[in-house]
This record gives structure tokens, sequence and C-alpha cells, in this order.
């Protein structure tokens, strides 16, 4: 890998002082960062140079929560009656859906995915998998959709009970390992739990044992629909968080999902075991869950994340909602915006540099170069007190004109050149309605 140097960009660094360059350019050498600033263009000699022509040019974006293998669901109506609640949903469509994946399947869904995300200036994914008829194995067709593209990812195996006991808990070990033999950066694991209301004791004890022997972290739902935690009130006497803690779950490495239903107290164990929490804004709007206590969250030390929890891969469109979320929850035209928007940039860097060895989320000396260039050109003023007005109101409807993802360029003039698209797009439209008879 050579060099690349950009030019003529309006910089939003995001590092320590948050600075914005009106005239800036970025020198990168291999997958790292080099230079940033307001040097010549004649200051390095590169390899190739990007002309960004006065648009923006920030970090990229990272999903903290991802389901890579839903990509097949987009416009499909399951059979039989509507469901009803949150459960019927689980059952009737999603997982139906994941149940009727192949190997092959479980490739191109990621790789669609992945190649939107691209294109959404997403740099880097924090992925839930789950495929019962082919498990073994499946995180490495996943890996080999990131490494075609050229994304990072964070991997996991969902266990649950509804199939098999415990399916999963080997595919997790075993990829975990995996990702510590390569040690190349470019992937790392969690331990991949569903939700309390499919994980009997048996298999949270073998889990629990597994993952805390390995030293890794746990990406698992929490409180995301009322069942989950009146089910585990009801059969074990315990909240959510409780019942997480019994078996050593949460930690400074630990993703817990959604948090809709969480209470004041669970707030404060988030807090004191330094656990995540990643909120999924859309995917709660969509199945009509609730609105989660984020405000709480923050005021409670609890670190927040935003995924886009398979709806899309979009990232700013999931801070958006956030922010619009909450104030028509609260009806209060006064909050949530800069929360909204630090979540996204700032937070969801942090949770990701928890989990990567390379560090990301900052056009700084030594960061990872993970770059977009939107096709924004403000008209208005740009800087620190404008810039999330941008990002919401203006970067949130643009393009995406290039994505430079560990140094390589995988997104030119919005389209991913070294992959062949319309070959993926007829592959999955054929496999597309294979899944769909297989469920019907």
């Amino acid at each position: 890998m050579g060099s690349l140097l950009i030019t003529n960009g309006r910089l939003v660094t995001l590092d320590e002082d948050d600075r914005f360059i009106d005239s800036g350019s970025v020198y990168i050498e291999g997958n790292r960062i080099v230079d940033v600033g307001e040097f010549a263009a004649d200051t390095y000699s590169a390899d190739r140079t990007i002309d960004a022509g006065g648009s923006l040019v920030m970090p990229g974006l990272i999903n903290a929560h991802h389901h890579l293998y839903s990509t097949f669901a987009r416009g499909f109506t399951p059979p039989g009656p509507q469901a009803q609640n949150f459960e019927e949903n689980l059952k009737n469509l999603w997982w139906k859906l994941d149940s009727a994946l192949n190997t092959d399947d479980v490739y191109f869904s990621a790789l669609l995915a992945i190649m939107h995300a691209a294109r959404a200036g997403c740099t880097t994914i924090i992925d839930h998998h789950a495929s019962p008829a082919c498990w073994d194995g499946s995180l490495d067709q996943v890996e080999r959709a990131f490494r075609d593209v050229g994304l990072s990812g964070c991997l996991c195996y969902e266990v649950s009970d509804r199939n098999q006991v415990g399916e999963g808990i080997e595919e997790n070990e075993r990829y975990i390992q995996k990702c510590r033999d390569a040690d190349d950066g470019q992937m790392t694991a969690l331990f991949g739990l569903h939700a309390l209301m499919t994980l009997g004791t048996r298999t949270l004890e073998r889990c629990a044992e597994i993952g805390n022997s390995l030293d890794v972290g746990f990406h698992v739902h929490a409180a995301e629909d009322e069942i989950d935690g009146r089910l585990t009130m009801d059969r074990y006497g315990r909240r959510t968080m409780d019942r997480f803690l019994d078996f050593g779950i949460p930690g400074p490495k630990t993703i817990f999902v959604h948090g809709v239903h969480f209470e004041s107290r669970e707030l404060d164990l988030l807090r004191s075991t330094d656990s995540m929490l990643v909120n999924a804004p859309e995917s709660n709007m969509n199945n009509g869950l609730g609105v989660a206590p984020i405000l709480d969250m923050l005021k409670h030390g609890v670190t927040v994340g935003v995924g886009t929890d398979g709806i899309s891969s979009h990232m700013i469109s999931q801070a958006r909602a956030m922010y619009l979320h909450q104030r028509t929850y609260h009806r209060d035209p006064t909050i949530a915006f800069v929360e909204a928007c630090e979540i996204l940039l700032k937070n969801n860097r942090n949770i990701c540099n928890r989990l990567f060895p390379e560090p990301r989320g900052m056009l700084a000396p030594g960061q990872l170069a993970d770059i977009i260039i939107p096709d924004y050109v403000p008209f208005t003023p740009l800087n620190a007190e404008t810039f999330y007005g941008h990002l919401l109101f203006g970067l949130s409807f643009s393009r995406i004109r290039t994505t430079i993802a560990r140094g390589r360029v995988i997104v030119e003039d919005g389209n991913l050149p070294h992959v062949d698209e319309a070959a993926i797009r007829a592959q999955c439209a054929e496999r597309a309605a294979e899944i769909w008879a297989r469920i019907n």
C-alpha cells in the first residue's frame, strides 16, 4: 500500500481540539494518517492525490450494531397473520429469515450490506450474526465480505436456545481465536448472545465461562422489549442487568443493545461495570418498542453509542432519528441535538477503540486512515458552532463522494470500482428470491 494525499478540503478533524480547517490537506502512508493541516500540496510526494474540491473531509463513520444477515428481508412480508407484538415479529420474520440462509447467502447478504455501508460513509461495523442452518464457519463468510470490500469489522455469532441448546458457542470461541492469531487489525470479535428471553441458565454459564476465560466482551440484546425483562423476572425473579451480572457478562468490552426498558438502577449497573450501551432508534420505532432513556443514560455516565440494527447501513440518519425521537418523546425542542451528534461521532469512536487495536475516528497523525469526502460544499458558515446542524440537516441528505478505508480508496464518485457491483446485485437478486421461497 502506497501513499495518498487529500488536498483542498474543509477538514472536520474531530481531534482532541475539535479543529476545523477551512482549506487543508491530509497525507496518508499505508493505512495511517501521517499529517493533517494547512501544508502546501507539494510538501509530500504521494502516489495519488485527491482534490476534495472544497467539500468536507472527515473521519469515516462507525456502526456500533448491525445485522448484516438481514439484507434479504428488504420488502419481504412474512406469510400468515401480521405479527401483533415483538415476540411474534421475531418468530414470523427474523428467525425464519436467518434459518433460511445457507453459507453463500451469508456471504452475499453481508457483501451487499457492506457495500451499502461504504457508499454511506461507514468504514467500521460491529456486527451481530445468526444463521442456524450453517452456523459453523459462518463468521468466516462474513469476514470474507469485509475483506472483499475493505471495511473493518467486529463480528460475533448470536448464541440462543431457540434451536439447539447453546448453538454457536463453538463458532464464537473459534472465531475469537482466529482473529487473535491473524492479528492484522482489520477484524476482531466479541462473544455473541441473543437476549435473556432465549438464553437459559446452562447456556449463560457456558458462554460466561468461555467468554471470560478468553478475556473478551459480549455483544447482547437487552431490554429491547418489555417481554425480555418480564420473562426474566417471571422465571428468575431478577431484573435484566441483575441477571447478566449474576454471570459476569457486563464489563468494559461488553455491548448491550437497545436498553429501551432499563430502569434507573440498571443504568447505574451499566456505569459501575463500565459496560457500553448501543441504541438503534429507527429499529425501535419500526418495531413500536418505545424510546430508550438516552439522556438519562448519559446523565448516569453510561457510554452510549448508536447503530442501525440491520434496518439500513446509513449512520447519519440514525443520529438524526435519535435526535428527533428524543425531542418528540419528551416534547422538548431544546434537547438531544448535541447529544445525538456526539453519540455518533465521538461515542461510537470510543466504543470502537475499546475493541480494535488501531485508533480511528479522528483526522490526526497516527490514526487509521478511515476518511470520507461527502459531496457537500456548505453554502453557510462551517465551524464548531454550526457543524452539527450541517450534519443533521445537510450531510444526512448528501451523497458520499469518496470513502477511504484503511488507507485504500474503496468508493470513488459514489461507486466501488474494485468490485463487480452489477454481478453482485444480480447474484443477490437470485438468492433473495430463493430465500423468500424457502420461507414461504
